[in-house]
């Protein structure tokens, strides 16, 4: 255990890292104080590749006893993607026991004040990048991420969005001063005076429900956001990928405890198979805030029943990607068949339907056929993937069985411009990897348009022919108002396209990517500069990260007495 660390070693450790975030957020510049390359980790005693594999295979088997109240079992039963059983069990809560542990060390914590809250959390999160490799293979034995992606998503892309969303708290929180002096005058009387102190409040307990895919990226913003305006956290983690989150609140207790402040301000609430015990505690009137990232379901259950909570949800949308006209035809292709093949499209932000117009494009290579471009855009796909240790590393293992069975059925909806493959795993024969499958598809026709119109979660990319761009536009706005959408792409060379599709984002709330060609891609969003979400279509109710994801998370509280 660490050494006990004073409020002052806390913030000189700490400020310049947090007046750097600030400061960035303002700018929305580029900057991240964690490494994205493995080499970086092998120093000063934090852990190398094969230093986290080794943490990691520590853990396999074992009982993660966090020290929290108010357990009543163990449970566990996580099984990778990659087929490995992970065997670790962990805390089952008694909610009547725990929540009322954690609430009790609120009033420390809010006392506190923002500047020492924050240097804690920056604690919790220097000691976390500490041992990014071990959480990395964490994320890729729940996740069924490629290591890559589980080390860089996983590990300094969440960091980054957790000391985002810190930022954020600090900055909302400080907007109103700790005191003032008010007088009004009162002519020739003595003026009125008044002293007045203002508090930031927490409003309770906050709950963190974890998803599959993205534990640690899409759990952070919420658990710092909380924590940093002095609620207790709650990580409710899906069964399915428990350890990364565990992992974090083990991580987080111990900081917590050495900075002198109670280690229930976080907890970890695992369940029992087919238990549901996010429904039990969501409606409970502790339960003040969550965080939600999941099923459109689960998320409008949320929304309509847990309403003594302040509830944040990114739930599905269908994304889509309006084609145009390019002057990059070969960058276009290549960035699209990236885009596509990353993480299995597994990915909130993946794109799934293609709206091409039925007569073609223009393009620097002349013009080009709805057929030709569809044909082109699955021979680029072929080509990133046909070597199978590249498909591995950029294609990872298909997170659960009904990711395959939407891919499966994907192929029966239309013309299969690209069949589905499977990858076999040198290391990990029992992994499903497949390859994208490549649907052709008309919006004239009804059943087509059902089809492309719901989200298909996975390897699934639809070409939807569409009359023109015109309608292209028409049937994008339609998609971002019906069903919503976390992201929107669009190509085009002509100014008033441009215009025109900008347009149509504003109108629906959807970020949108202009012609990506290069290494950025539009299922990729950088902390402190990008947002990802808006909160204002049906994909996501909140932004991660501004100043709308944290200020409802407290309250400012005054107290005036005569001066």
């Amino acid at each position: 255990m660490a050494a006990a660390l004073t409020a002052q070693e806390l913030i000189t450790r700490h400020r310049p890292t947090l007046d750097r975030a600030l400061e960035t957020i303002r700018t929305r510049a580029y900057w991240s104080p964690h490494p994205e390359h493995p080499k970086a980790y092998g120093e000063d005693g934090t852990l190398d590749v094969a230093a986290g594999k080794a943490a990691f295979d520590a853990l396999l088997g074992t009982r993660l006893d966090l020290g929290q109240p108010g357990t009543d079992d163990w449970v566990g039963g996580e099984v990778s993607p990659y087929g490995v059983e992970l065997g670790v069990t962990y805390p089952h809560p008694d909610p009547d026991v725990l929540l009322p542990a954690m609430r009790a060390g609120q009033r420390r914590w809010r006392d506190a004040g923002p500047e020492l809250r924050a240097a804690v959390c920056l604690e919790i999160l220097r000691r976390i990048s500490a041992r990014t490799m071990e959480f990395a293979q964490a994320v890729m034995h729940t996740s069924g991420q490629a290591f890559m992606m589980a080390f860089q998503a996983g590990g300094p892309h969440a960091q980054d969005r957790g000391l985002e969303a810190v930022a954020h708290a600090y900055a909302e929180q400080t907007r109103t001063p700790d005191a003032a002096r008010w007088t009004k005058p009162q002519g020739k009387r003595d003026p009125l005076a008044l002293d007045k102190r203002f508090t930031p409040v927490p409003r309770g307990v906050a709950m963190v429900v974890g998803c599959t895919t993205f534990p640690t990226w899409n759990g952070y913003p919420g658990l710092f956001a909380s924590l940093a305006t002095g609620n207790a956290v709650l990580v409710k983690p899906h069964p399915r990928a428990v350890l990364p989150l565990a992992l974090t609140v083990r991580t987080a207790r111990e900081a917590l405890a050495d900075a002198g402040f109670d280690p229930n301000l976080i907890a970890l609430a695992a369940e029992r198979p087919g238990e549901g015990i996010a429904k039990e505690l969501a409606t409970r009137p502790e339960i003040r805030i969550i965080d939600y990232t999941g099923s459109t379901g689960f998320g409008d259950w949320l929304e309509a029943n847990a309403r003594q909570a302040q509830v944040y949800t990114e739930k599905a949308g269908v994304n889509a990607v309006l084609v145009d006209s390019t002057g990059d035809y070969r960058g276009m292709l290549s960035n699209l068949a990236f885009s596509l093949s990353l993480y299995s499209g597994q990915m909130c932000t993946t794109p799934q339907n293609l709206l091409i117009p039925r007569e073609g494009i223009a393009t620097d290579q002349g013009h080009k056929s709805f057929d030709e471009v569809t044909a082109d855009l699955a021979a680029a796909v072929s080509g990133l993937l046909g070597d199978d240790a590249r498909a591995n590393a950029l294609l990872g293992a298909l997170v659960n069985p009904d990711v395959r069975a939407r891919l499966e059925a994907a192929h029966d909806l239309g013309e299969v411009a690209l069949p589905s493959r499977e990858v076999a795993h040198p290391e990990f024969p029992d992994a499903v990897v497949r390859t994208p499958v490549i649907v052709k598809l008309d919006a004239a026709k009804p059943d087509d348009a059902a089809a492309f119109s719901r989200e298909c979660f996975g390897p699934v990319a639809f070409a939807v022919a569409v009359d023109s761009t015109a309608h292209a536009l028409e049937v994008l706005g339609r998609g971002i108002r019906e069903q919503g959408a976390m992201t929107v792409g669009a190509y085009t060379t002509d100014a008033e396209v441009e215009e025109a599709v900008q347009e149509v984002c504003l109108e629906e709330a959807a970020q949108l990517s202009l012609n990506l060609t290069g290494g950025v891609y539009v299922n990729q969003t950088a902390a402190f500069s990008d947002l990802h979400g808006s909160g204002g279509n049906p994909a996501a109710n909140a932004a991660l990260c501004d100043a709308a994801f944290v200020a409802n998370r407290f309250r400012v509280m005054e107290v005036r007495r005569e001066s």
